[in-house]
């Protein structure tokens, strides 16, 4: 008998801003082209209540098999899942289980908290996930410079993308294949953390 434990597939999770994305939007491209990737339907996507955005991340994601995800975030979206990672991050601590849930996070144009008077809601120290802050400094949603402050607040990696507007379908970011990159990426780091954390102590003497 095998001593290996199978373990699901990581999952992708997107979380649409403001108005949702349309067809022609790249979240929805990568949506339609990574099986078993799952969206964040909001009740009303003309409000952005953030405590009632970031409670339907963990609605959709009970709904679904356990098992690792990456979210995929543009905009409002953004700060509705720093949010819901702040909000879950003691659960999961309690569940310690690393193969459950949000993993790592791909943060798009995040909106300006201070347009919306969320910021007291978010958090203001590293995100319990690792993250990727993809920024432009032409988004009329966000400065550039308030958006390498969360991205240092939050431990997250920042992506400078030049002058890139909103990162929509607007800036002419309809087809991005720096997003599939972006996500392989983060997905690539997860497996080689569970690799490490399923090998034998002898294994990691090796390797060293």
């Amino acid at each position: 008998m095998s001593g290996t434990v199978k373990t699901p597939p990581v999952r992708l999770l997107v979380v649409p801003g403001l108005h949702d994305s349309g067809p022609t939007h790249w979240q929805t491209q990568l949506e339609h082209t990574w099986r078993g990737a799952v969206r964040v339907r909001q009740h009303d996507w003309a409000v952005p209540d953030i405590e009632r955005w970031a409670e339907r991340i963990g609605e959709t994601l009970a709904r679904q098999p356990r098992g690792p995800w990456v979210a995929v975030a543009h905009s409002f979206g953004c700060l509705a899942l720093a949010r819901w990672l702040q909000r879950s991050a003691p659960m999961a601590r309690d569940l310690d289980d690393n193969n459950n849930g949000i993993r790592s996070a791909l943060l798009v144009a995040p909106a300006d908290p201070l347009k919306f008077g969320v910021s007291e809601a978010l958090p203001c120290a590293p995100l319990p996930v690792a993250s990727v802050l993809v920024a432009s400094r032409s988004d009329p949603w966000m400065p550039f410079g308030s958006a390498v402050n969360w991205s240092r607040a939050w431990g997250s990696q920042l992506v400078d993308l030049g002058n890139a507007g909103h990162i929509n379908v607007a800036s002419g970011h309809g087809p991005w294949p720096l997003a599939k990159q972006l996500v392989e990426r983060q997905i690539q780091q997860l497996h080689r953390q569970r690799r490490i954390e399923r090998a034998h102590p002898l294994e990691l003497s090796f390797a060293i």
